[in-house]
Protein backbone atom coordinates (compact mmCIF):
# COMPACT_ATOMS: atom_id res chain seq x y z
CA UNK A 1 0.00 0.00 0.00
CA UNK A 2 1.52 3.34 -0.93
CA UNK A 3 2.10 5.77 2.18
CA UNK A 4 -0.24 8.70 2.08
CA UNK A 5 -2.78 7.06 0.69
CA UNK A 6 -5.39 4.34 2.66
CA UNK A 7 -5.99 2.71 -0.67
CA UNK A 8 -4.80 0.51 -3.30
CA UNK A 9 -4.35 2.04 -7.44
CA UNK A 10 -7.62 -0.75 -8.02
CA UNK A 11 -9.71 0.93 -4.98
CA UNK A 12 -9.23 4.25 -6.49
CA UNK A 13 -10.31 3.57 -10.07
CA UNK A 14 -13.22 2.17 -8.32
CA UNK A 15 -13.52 5.30 -6.22
CA UNK A 16 -13.42 7.73 -9.67
CA UNK A 17 -16.17 5.02 -10.89
CA UNK A 18 -18.36 5.17 -8.04
CA UNK A 19 -18.38 9.07 -8.00
CA UNK A 20 -18.80 9.51 -11.55
CA UNK A 21 -21.97 7.63 -11.09
CA UNK A 22 -23.14 9.03 -7.80
CA UNK A 23 -22.97 12.48 -9.77
CA UNK A 24 -25.07 11.44 -12.20
CA UNK A 25 -27.75 9.38 -10.58
CA UNK A 26 -30.40 9.55 -14.15
CA UNK A 27 -27.43 7.69 -15.86
CA UNK A 28 -27.37 4.40 -16.65
CA UNK A 29 -24.80 2.20 -14.17
CA UNK A 30 -25.95 4.74 -11.38
CA UNK A 31 -24.22 3.20 -8.09
CA UNK A 32 -26.20 4.01 -4.81
CA UNK A 33 -24.15 6.55 -2.33
CA UNK A 34 -24.69 3.53 0.02
CA UNK A 35 -22.44 1.33 -1.97
CA UNK A 36 -19.26 3.91 -1.97
CA UNK A 37 -16.91 1.82 0.59
CA UNK A 38 -14.15 3.11 -0.20
CA UNK A 39 -15.67 6.65 1.12
CA UNK A 40 -16.50 4.35 4.40
CA UNK A 41 -12.79 3.85 4.95
CA UNK A 42 -11.81 7.11 4.06
CA UNK A 43 -14.23 8.82 6.87
CA UNK A 44 -16.27 10.64 4.59
CA UNK A 45 -20.27 10.22 4.36
CA UNK A 46 -21.21 9.92 0.44
CA UNK A 47 -23.42 13.58 0.86
CA UNK A 48 -20.30 15.74 1.92
CA UNK A 49 -18.67 13.45 -0.88
CA UNK A 50 -20.66 14.81 -3.66
CA UNK A 51 -20.28 18.47 -2.17
CA UNK A 52 -16.39 18.24 -2.49
CA UNK A 53 -16.90 16.81 -6.25
CA UNK A 54 -19.50 18.84 -7.53
CA UNK A 55 -19.02 22.31 -5.65
CA UNK A 56 -15.21 22.07 -4.66
CA UNK A 57 -14.25 25.72 -6.30
CA UNK A 58 -17.15 27.50 -4.34
CA UNK A 59 -16.01 25.97 -0.84
CA UNK A 60 -12.67 26.32 -1.12
CA UNK A 61 -10.49 29.56 -1.88
CA UNK A 62 -6.66 28.57 -1.71
CA UNK A 63 -4.90 26.18 -0.27
CA UNK A 64 -6.86 22.53 1.40
CA UNK A 65 -5.67 20.47 3.96
CA UNK A 66 -5.55 19.46 7.44
CA UNK A 67 -5.05 21.78 9.91
CA UNK A 68 -1.70 21.65 10.50
CA UNK A 69 -1.04 21.70 6.99
CA UNK A 70 -2.72 25.27 6.15
CA UNK A 71 -1.28 26.77 9.48
CA UNK A 72 1.94 26.00 8.43
CA UNK A 73 1.18 27.26 4.54
CA UNK A 74 -0.27 30.39 6.22
CA UNK A 75 2.81 30.89 8.11
CA UNK A 76 5.10 30.95 5.65
CA UNK A 77 2.87 32.72 2.85
CA UNK A 78 2.38 35.39 5.88
CA UNK A 79 -1.44 34.82 5.95
CA UNK A 80 -3.40 35.93 8.90
CA UNK A 81 -6.60 33.81 8.22
CA UNK A 82 -6.95 30.06 7.46
CA UNK A 83 -10.35 30.43 5.58
CA UNK A 84 -10.27 26.87 4.60
CA UNK A 85 -9.97 24.85 7.74
CA UNK A 86 -13.18 25.09 8.80
CA UNK A 87 -15.01 23.78 5.99
CA UNK A 88 -12.41 21.08 5.49
CA UNK A 89 -12.76 19.74 8.58
CA UNK A 90 -17.16 19.71 8.30
CA UNK A 91 -16.77 18.00 4.93
CA UNK A 92 -13.79 15.38 5.73
CA UNK A 93 -13.77 14.73 9.10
Amino acid sequence: MPTGLPFELIDYIQFLDVTGRCIRADKRGYIDKAQAEILTRLGISAQNWLVLTTQFRQCFHGAVGRAQAITDFCQHQHLKKRATVSIYQKLIT
